[in-house]
């Protein structure tokens, strides 16, 4: 399969499209065939690098979306939305999180379900609102975006990396549950990650700082990590299933 035709003809819905993984897949699905639905709980208009793809792709190829991941109702509608728009869904890659950084003893219960629901339940409503358009569309792949911080302990990460921890399981039982109507569910879980500007204007402390934490001794870009989520949403993948992928550097 060509690299650079493996989404050809897919519609995918990438949820956080404005955030740095977000706006980096968007353009690399583009790039590789796909149309794009984007939803974010920004405004696109903060982002002149989406107007440009859209320039270029036609809203034919990127329709966008301000749409809050966490509202039952808005989720709804947005799927609602991918169908009129495109008719289809192929593939589901989700990236909405909120994060809380506190121990149990300090952190009140709206900070937990702060970062409960911007996390765990963002992805269930997510996932539970995209399959019925998956399935009526013949089957496809989704992609939860986790964290390597839902895997090890970090002090004080309790409430997102429960959250996280959540997502891997939840992917794992959606992937059993679905895969007889031809549907994929897979984890992507990142490390250390950022854009590859500000990777390169690292100082050398944190270069040293991540150095020690991951194998490889830096941190990847975004499209370090969406090259993983590109050939798991992709037909390239189609015998993986209930899957955790580490795009970690080694991180340890």
């Amino acid at each position: 399969m060509n690299r650079m035709n493996m989404l050809q003809n897919k519609v995918i819905l990438i949820t956080g499209c404005l955030g740095t993984l977000g706006r980096s897949a968007a353009a690399m699905f583009l790039e590789r065939g796909a149309a794009v639905y984007g939803c974010d709980l920004a405004s696109p208009d903060l982002y002149p690098e989406i107007a440009k793809l859209q320039e270029r792709y036609g809203e034919s190829r990127l329709k966008l979306r301000q749409a809050n991941m966490c509202d039952e109702g808005e989720v709804k509608e947005a799927i609602a939305d991918v169908d009129r728009v495109f008719g289809r869904l192929d593939g589901t890659y989700h990236n909405v999180f909120t994060s809380g950084w506190k121990p149990a003893a300090e952190m009140s219960l709206e900070e937990w379900e702060y970062a409960i629901r911007g996390t765990l339940t963002s992805t269930f409503l997510l996932n539970k609102y995209a399959i019925p358009l998956l399935i009526r569309s013949g089957g496809g792949s989704i992609v939860n975006t986790s964290s390597i911080l839902g895997q090890i302990v970090s002090k004080g990460c309790l409430a997102y990396g429960a959250a996280k921890a959540g997502v891997d399981q939840m992917t794992r039982v959606i992937a059993a549950d679905y895969a007889e109507y031809g549907i994929r569910a897979n984890v992507l879980v990142p490390g250390d990650f950022d854009t590859k500007e500000s990777v390169a204007r690292q100082s050398e402390q944190q270069r040293a700082s991540i150095k020690q934490s991951a194998w490889l001794g830096r941190s990847a870009s975004a499209d370090e990590i969406n090259e993983v989520a590109a050939f798991l949403l992709s037909d390239a993948s189609s015998y993986v299933t209930g899957a955790s992928y580490k795009v970690d550097g080694g991180f340890h």
